[in-house]
């Protein structure tokens, strides 16, 4: 089993930043991406950012060139437990939402693959 824990969120004006982190409990074996998931009462959760283990990223439009997501493992202090970042900046009122962070990967070697969420944070762009 996984926990995280997440951290960052909150009430912010418009133009302002903010950093979610989200520290994994334990160790992986392997891991195959990191992401950040955005839901909305009423809508479904939707994919926000995307990263693989070779650093390719991708971000849903109306965040690119705004949010960075990175993995940081100085943030926890060990390097065994992945560490997923997301960085948003110039903040709208339409980023309100829930974040979700996922990793998906394999916890233990016989483990089958598999996307593990965190509980999320809320954040809320508001003046």
């Amino acid at each position: 089993q996984v926990h995280f824990v997440e951290s960052g969120g909150g009430l912010v004006e418009p133009g302002g930043s903010l950093r979610l982190s989200c520290i994994a409990s334990r160790r992986f074996f392997g891991i195959a991406t990191m992401a950040w998931y955005r839901q909305v009462p009423g809508k479904e959760r939707e994919l926000v950012t995307i990263m693989d283990t070779l650093g390719f990223t991708n971000y849903t439009d109306s965040v690119k060139g705004r949010f960075t997501i990175s993995g940081d493992d100085a943030i926890s202090g060990d390097a065994a437990k992945p560490t997923v970042v997301l960085h948003m900046n110039s903040l709208k009122p339409e980023d309100t939402g829930v974040y979700y962070c996922n990793i998906e990967g394999w916890i233990t070697e016989a483990a089958g693959r598999m996307k593990y969420w965190g509980k999320g944070t809320p954040v809320t762009v508001s003046s």
